[in-house]
C-alpha cells in the first residue's frame, strides 16, 4: 500500500470521515477544505501518523504548508520515511 493510501486511511480514521477520505487525491485541500480538520484534529492526526509510520513529527514541522493538501502531507511523510 502506498503512502497516499495509508495517509487517506489515517485521515479517514483520525477525522471520523466515514470513508470520505477514500475519494481524496493529492490535490485535495485539507486546511480549509475539510471542516473536520481543526486544531485538535491536527494533533490527533499527527499522533496517528507518528504511530503508524513510526516517525517523529517535530513542532517545527507542523505548518499550514504541511497540511495544505493531501499531497503536501504525503510528501512530508515520505521525506521523514527517507530520512
Amino acid at each position: 500500500m502506498s503512502t497516499l493510501e495509508h495517509t487517506k486511511n489515517l485521515l479517514d480514521s483520525a477525522l471520523s470521515l466515514n470513508g470520505r477520505a477514500q475519494n481524496f487525491d493529492r490535490n485535495t485541500t485539507l486546511l480549509g477544505g475539510v471542516p473536520e480538520l481543526d486544531s485538535m484534529a491536527v494533533v490527533s492526526l499527527i499522533t496517528a501518523i507518528e504511530s503508524h509510520f513510526d516517525i517523529v513529527v517535530d513542532d517545527d514541522d507542523v505548518s499550514a504548508e504541511t497540511f495544505e493538501t493531501v499531497g503536501s502531507l504525503v510528501d512530508f511523510i515520505d521525506s521523514r520515511l527517507e530520512g
